[in-house]
């Protein structure tokens, strides 16, 4: 045996050899770290870089589950209440979470994490007293990471990350995760004022549009144009505007959305709907039970929301979100109560404007009408009065004298008729308003419009049952006059006395055959005159032209 290989090992030298092990080991370790480090620069880099809420909360959870090396990651966000309004989660494809169901809500681990407020690591998720286990479909998770993201000493939501790569989560992790999640909350508050500021531009815009839209003299369908602007500032499938009814029902007055041509007009039972608590109560409703406003949106939330008008709630406004979209937010809830407060001031200036012109135009027909009594009907009074002595004086041209007096007396009947509808305007449900409002929807069928006369006390007497045959009369003689008379005038005369009504119309058209067919509707108004026990009579003029009388008697008071 040589004497080299019987010497004993160099002591210093294998001290130095340790001593530069344990140095590389050390250099590889700082290296991790720094390289963990860069790891969380670039995370913290990537979370603050987006504005857009929605993208920071998912580059959040991209970020912490790359920054640890786990399988799946997950943010929670939590309402005031202390439950997952929302659920963002990775690394788990979208057929799996359609096997699941429904997103988590917040019990078990979860909740721990939200109740606790602070970071917990498992090596073991499911052996872990609090965990309630998993649904069905769900892919197995063991080791887990929780680490809550606070916002101003409030909790906005919390980290959830399972499934390390490398084995259990380790303290460092912990503490990587928690200096994101400061970062995230700073990125998150700076997207959420970002939102709100977006939101309130959105807001100023829409409510500018609702007042100029409604001040707009075209404007008619008021609640239509409230419908609409709000439907631009909530993600919603439904909007609707609910109305009390006459008989203390709900009915819905104005719908935009999913099915809104199957929900407008439909009555909904008062009770103890979250539309009544909204306009008895005067403030913000909201509920996941959406009432029943079709089965596309069953299950589903809603806001309900006072329509305050000139101090009085008169409606209310709703959205509606279908089962399958998330519950509104607190931020929903807000936007859409300001917007009701200030549409409901633009909803008060719009009617206000057209009480005003309503005014304007009343107090300018009662002018006209005024005028048309003391001036025009006394000048032709008088120009009959001075006709008469001149045929007397002159009784050659008498028999002329007395056509031309028979014009005036007409024309100042057909001035009266005009001055009542000027002073009765568009509100009136009376007889001669309705024979008028007839009159008007038929001339355009006609040659020219006819001309219509009243005598004695016809809004008195022409009440209830009898209105309806009587306008239904009129209606039918006019119509058979625009289809088969081909006249150039014609004249409707509505006469009641104390015992009797009477309606004449005239027209010099072609006139009625000498064995005229019995149609329908001339047999309908022979059939209401009968009932009243009077007479129906269609016949030839002398003059040409036909003649149509409907007369009944009274019935004795």
């Amino acid at each position: 045996m040589s004497d080299e290989s019987s010497r004993f090992p160099d002591v210093p030298q294998l001290e130095l050899e340790s001593t530069i092990g344990e140095l590389i080991e050390r250099a590889q370790r700082v290296l991790a770290v720094q390289g963990r480090l860069r790891n969380l620069l670039h995370a913290t880099r990537v979370v603050v870089e987006d504005l857009d809420l929605e993208q920071v909360l998912r580059h959040i959870v991209d970020a912490a589950r790359s920054l640890v090396d786990a399988q799946y990651g997950a943010l929670g966000v939590v309402d005031p209440d202390g439950r997952l309004e929302r659920f963002i989660h990775v690394g788990m494809n979208d057929e799996v979470a359609d096997r699941i169901g429904h997103l988590p809500e917040g019990h078990g681990i979860l909740g721990a994490v939200i109740d606790r407020d602070e970071p917990i690591r498992l090596d073991d998720l499911g052996a872990d007293h609090r965990s309630i286990g998993f649904p069905a479909h769900h892919p197995p998770m063991r080791t887990f990471l929780g680490v809550p993201i606070r916002i101003r000493d409030a909790t906005y939501g919390n980290l959830y990350l399972t499934n390390r790569a490398d084995g259990l989560f380790t303290a460092e992790d912990e503490e990587l995760v928690t200096a994101l999640a400061a970062t995230a909350a700073i990125a998150i508050d700076n997207a959420r004022l970002y939102e709100e500021s977006r939101r309130a531009q959105r807001l100023s815009t829409a409510l500018a549009e609702v007042t100029a839209t409604l001040l707009a003299p075209e404007t008619a369908d008021v609640f239509g144009v409230v419908a609409e602007r709000v439907a631009s500032l909530v993600d919603m499938d439904l909007v609707t505007v609910v109305v009390p009814g006459i008989s203390g029902e709900l009915q819905v007055d104005t719908a935009r959305g999913v099915d809104a041509a199957a929900v407008e007009g439909t009555v909904l039972p008062a009770g103890d709907s979250i539309v009544a608590r909204a306009i008895a109560g005067g403030h913000v409703v909201s509920s996941d039970d959406a009432p029943a406003f079709g089965d596309q949106l069953s299950g589903g939330s809603t806001i309900a929301v006072p329509l305050i008008v000139s101090g009085e709630p008169v409606g209310a406004l709703c959205v509606t979100r279908g089962g399958d979209g998330p519950r509104f937010s607190a931020d929903d809830l807000e936007i859409v109560s300001e917007f009701a407060a200030q549409a409901g001031l633009a909803v008060a200036l719009a009617w206000a404007r057209a009480d005003r012109q309503r005014l304007d135009l009343i107090e300018d027909r009662a002018r006209i009408a005024r005028d048309l009594h003391d001036h025009v009907i006394q000048r032709l009074f008088g120009a009959g009065l001075g006709l008469q002595a001149l045929a007397a004086r002159v009784p050659a041209h008498a028999g002329a004298i007395d056509g031309h007096v028979a014009d005036l007396d007409a024309a100042i009947g057909d001035i009266r008729t005009a001055i009542f509808a000027l002073r009765t305007g568009t509100t009136s449900d009376s007889a001669r308003r309705r024979l008028l409002d007839i009159t008007t929807e038929i001339a355009p069928g006609l040659r020219s419009t006819p001309r219509v006369t009243f005598n004695g006390p016809v809004d008195l007497v022409v009440v209830g049952a009898l209105t309806d045959d009587v306008l239904a009369v009129v209606r039918e003689t006019l119509t058979n006059v625009a289809r088969h008379a081909q006249a150039h005038s014609t004249a409707v005369d509505v006469t009641v006395t104390m015992s009797d009504v009477m309606i004449t119309v005239d027209d010099d058209g072609v006139g009625v055959p000498a064995r005229p067919a019995r149609a329908s509707g001339t047999a309908n108004l022979d059939a209401r005159a009968r009932s009243w026990g009077g007479t129906f009579t269609m016949e030839r003029r002398g003059t040409g032209g036909t003649r149509a009388c409907w007369h009944v008697p009274l019935p004795a008071t």
